[in-house]
């Protein structure tokens, strides 16, 4: 008998409700430009409309609000390039306790302004020399703050699989769900939710081409690190899929699809154009790949938009090819 999954449905449920008021519960938009350019129905989980602008207040949300008074009473810390930072940042302000968050030196600009707008401190370094965990693992400890990382952590994966249970209780069956994956949270909580509800559906996961760290872990069997990658999806330039998150995925996900960052920005710019969303890379990619034509896509397909946080230079930039 295969050993039990460290995230389970239920643990999924209890998220949803203890989330009930918190996040958003967001749209699930429908295009009819896109069923024909694609040749399926698709569905559109809209998470560029959630609070922070981003998916992450799922999980930190649920995971912050099952500390201890006494842990929250000290305070809270993560380490994350912008969206996690947003997401901690905001549930530390709800649960009225403090956060610090170290973020790379070059995360966007925006992603940082926001950060602090909820109240948090900031702790820079930088990504392509240090390793964020070790550095995020120390400042908790030295402060004596809960650490909440952005994927590798049960109650975090949980509360996003919450995004995947939404979509398939407005949608009904579908046939696939194509997710971005960076860290391997929001897959890993989707899948779990997904495969309770539906054992037959196909769960692939989209990766950029620079950060191809979680197809390669699959196709060995055992996690695999790649240099910081380089790519406009910076939510998902990371080195290696989490221990937990990996653990999961390998289980559940049955394929990774890899696009291009110019794949990404073209997805970005069809989003905005035809969809009337705006889309940050990471949050595009998943789009990108039903666009590029490279997956066998079934009848029904739900797809996770999981972010719009950027700012109008960076997009404007991207999008006309500056």
């Amino acid at each position: 008998m295969a050993a039990a999954l460290p995230v389970t449905f239920d643990d999924v449920r209890e998220a949803a409700a203890r989330l009930r008021g918190v996040a958003h519960r967001t749209p699930v938009l429908t295009s009819r430009t896109l069923n024909a350019r694609v040749g399926s129905q698709v569905f559109i989980k809209c998470e560029n409309f959630q609070r922070v602008g981003a998916f992450k207040i799922r999980g930190a949300y649920n995971a912050a609000a099952r500390l201890s008074p006494e842990q929250l009473a000290k305070g809270i810390a993560a380490y994350s390039s912008g969206n996690h930072a947003q997401a901690t940042a905001l549930a530390a302000r709800e649960l009225g306790t403090s956060a610090v968050i170290l973020m790379p030196e070059d995360a966007p600009r925006s992603k940082r302004e926001a950060t602090a707008g909820y109240g948090a401190e900031i702790v820079t370094y930088d990504r392509y020399t240090q390793d964020r965990t070790a550095l995020g693992e120390a400042l908790a400890a030295d402060r004596g703050l809960a650490l909440i990382p952005p994927y590798d952590h049960p109650h975090v994966i949980a509360g996003q699989g919450t995004a995947a249970l939404e979509l398939l209780e407005e949608t009904g069956p579908l046939d696939a769900l194509v997710v971005p994956v960076g860290g391997g949270g929001l897959i890993a909580g989707s899948a779990v939710a997904a495969k309770t509800l539906q054992p037959g559906m196909r769960i692939i996961g989209v990766e950029p081409e620079a950060g191809d760290d979680t197809k390669r872990s699959l196709e060995s069997g055992a996690r695999v690190t790649v240099p910081v990658p380089h790519t406009v999806a910076d939510g998902q330039a990371l080195p290696t899929p989490g221990e937990i998150t990996f653990s999961i995925n390998q289980r559940l996900v049955d394929a990774i699809t890899l696009v291009s960052d110019a794949e990404i920005v073209s997805a970005m710019r069809f989003a905005f154009e035809r969809l009337k969303i705006v889309l940050e890379p990471s949050g595009a990619t998943s789009l990108a790949a039903l666009l590029t034509g490279h997956l066998d896509l079934p009848p029904r397909v739900g797809i996770i938009a999981s972010g719009g946080n950027i700012d109008t230079q960076r997009f404007t930039q991207l999008v006309s090819g500056g």
